[in-house]
């Protein structure tokens, strides 16, 4: 396993150039409305919500509809030109009213083999730091497909659509060894602002991947760099970082 500082890579995840990666804004973000009438439908066939698109979307990302799929249905927005008395078309008025259509499906009512195979990680294994840091990993369920992945609690989630879940794993895991996602039971004086978690998290993915070989550390500086902005990261941001990039390497390193 490569011996390379911890404060060299913080450093170097700051200062070199990155970029922000696509994947945070290739699916259609859904209204509050269209999302709560998706879960109800969802539900109601007892299915798993996932990352949703329609038939034509899924085409483009490699994926095609399972047999006896059924598709969900959602509001569409339709505008179409006001008229007067006698039917005419009236120059620049329009009227935008809403109709429900099926045209929607969830990731897991697709087949494709543009899922990303899990990386083996030979000096790292992802199992045993989990019952280690006692952790679990659950099942991704939720409509956002720009959402790489979510922690809750002592449990994350991967989307399967993740561009690189290694890094995202680690970004969870460490949201979690943080105390990032327990944090409702704090003060507000105690509580990390959401760009802080994100510069922290991201950082011990940035760490953990480059000291395990692993790729996505263009997109990772890029994450970094995005949520840092002009601001630096303090010494107790910086310490946080370090141990808790050391705990995940530990909790998981193969002897």
């Amino acid at each position: 396993m490569k011996t390379v500082p911890f404060a060299e890579l913080l450093k170097e995840a700051v200062n070199k150039e990155g970029i922000l990666s696509t994947c945070y804004s290739r699916f259609h973000q859904y209204s509050i409305g269209n999302q709560l009438w998706l879960w109800d439908q969802v539900s109601q066939r007892d299915e798993t919500l996932g990352p949703v698109q329609t038939l034509k979307q899924w085409n483009t990302l490699g994926r095609s509809i399972k047999g006896g799929s059924k598709a969900y249905s959602m509001l569409m927005p339709v505008i179409v030109p006001k008229k007067d008395k006698a039917g005419k078309k009236i120059d620049g008025k329009f009227s935008k009213f809403f109709i429900l259509k099926n045209y929607w499906f969830t990731v897991h009512q697709t087949e494709g083999d543009d899922f990303k195979e899990e990386t083996i990680i030979p000096e790292w294994d992802k199992q045993k730091a989990l019952d280690k840091l006692l952790i679990k990993e659950n099942a991704y369920e939720s409509i956002d497909g720009n959402v790489q992945g979510y922690a809750s609690f002592h449990s994350f989630a991967i989307n399967p659509l993740a561009i690189y879940p290694h890094k995202t794993t680690f970004h969870e895991l460490a949201h979690i060894v943080l105390g990032h996602t327990t944090e409702h039971t704090m003060s507000d004086s105690e509580t990390t602002p959401r760009d802080i978690r994100e510069v922290e998290a991201e950082s011990v993915a940035y760490i953990l991947c480059s000291i395990l070989g692993l790729n996505g550390l263009e997109e990772s500086r890029g994450y970094i760099q995005h949520w840092l902005k002009d601001n630096q990261i303090d010494d107790r941001s910086a310490q946080k970082i370090f141990t808790c990039a050391n705990t995940i390497l530990n909790a998981g390193k193969v002897v």
